[in-house]
């Protein structure tokens, strides 16, 4: 029996599959009611459902494993948990906050328990994604899954093939050059790029292998480690965009694995990072 911190590492992933539907469920509860946002920057924004949907995930799961640690999107600093930390939920409540304000279904909650230095499980729920939502999961050395089958990484092995996808920063006056310096770079060499706004399912969306490669900088813990570990899980490839192991902190490049390679002799030599 596999175990993360001293408990059934599947009844884990189970008890937070149950609590991220349920998370799920409220956010589409609130999906025809007005939302209170806030902002926390110029662009970056706060609801009410944030801040209701963290709050319940946190209960929920400080009851399925006593004693872990939490690191949320609104409610921590943004620096990832030590490799040597104790058992650490990752939350980001509700990723695509500018999309749930403007009722756009590219919407996610996300959910990974770091513990011994990785993701040892992650949970991606888009809850307006079809009648019954779409809940990507994984264990780590288990597979990934979707709504409970089994899901792979695309076959594309050319990026004239490959459909990418990225996102860009709340604050991007300052980062604007290396931004399109990198579009400049990705579109002509692919079959296009697409931007939906929840790094979260853009990751999930490369398990899946309905995109090829996912890059992004400025991502913070929650938006991609459960993300991160459904790539991978599903046969994909996670790394810095030089290929080197990623890191909390770095730009990510996630890819089917055949079009690593070439994605980072892509992007890799790129203009001095902002």
């Amino acid at each position: 029996m596999k175990e993360i911190a001293g408990r059934d590492a599947a009844a884990l992933l189970e008890g937070c599959v149950r609590l991220v539907r349920q998370a799920g469920a409220m956010i589409r509860e609130r999906w025809a009611a007005p939302s209170q946002v806030t902002h926390k920057g110029a662009v970056d924004l706060v609801t009410d459902t944030d801040l209701a949907v963290e709050a319940f995930l946190k209960e929920g799961l400080a009851r399925l494993l006593p004693g872990s640690a939490f690191l949320a999107e609104e409610s921590s600093a943004p620096e990832g948990p030590a490799a040597d930390s104790g058992p650490c939920w990752i939350i980001d409540p509700v990723d695509g906050t500018t999309n749930f304000v403007h009722r756009l279904g590219q919407v996610s909650t996300s959910v990974a328990l770091w513990a011994d230095g990785a993701v040892q499980l992650g949970v991606v729920n888009g809850p307006m994604l079809g009648p019954e939502g779409e809940c990507f999961s994984a264990l780590r050395g288990e597979g990934a899954f979707l709504n409970g089958r089994r899901i792979a990484v695309s076959r594309a092995a050319a990026l004239t093939d490959a459909l990418a996808c990225t996102g860009f920063p709340y604050e991007l006056a300052g980062r604007l050059e290396l931004v399109l310096e990198r579009l400049a770079r990705v579109l002509p060499a692919t079959q296009g790029i697409r931007r939906l706004g929840s790094a979260a399912l853009d990751l999930a969306f490369v398990a899946a292998g309905r995109l090829d490669v996912f890059y992004e900088d400025w991502l913070k813990p929650w938006d991609l480690a459960a993300g991160w570990l459904l790539v991978e899980e599903a046969g994909g490839s996670v790394s810095g965009l030089d290929g080197a192991p990623f890191r909390f902190g770095d730009a990510l490049l996630a890819t089917n694995g055949p079009l690593h390679q070439p994605m980072v002799a892509l992007l890799g030599p790129t203009v001095e990072r902002m």
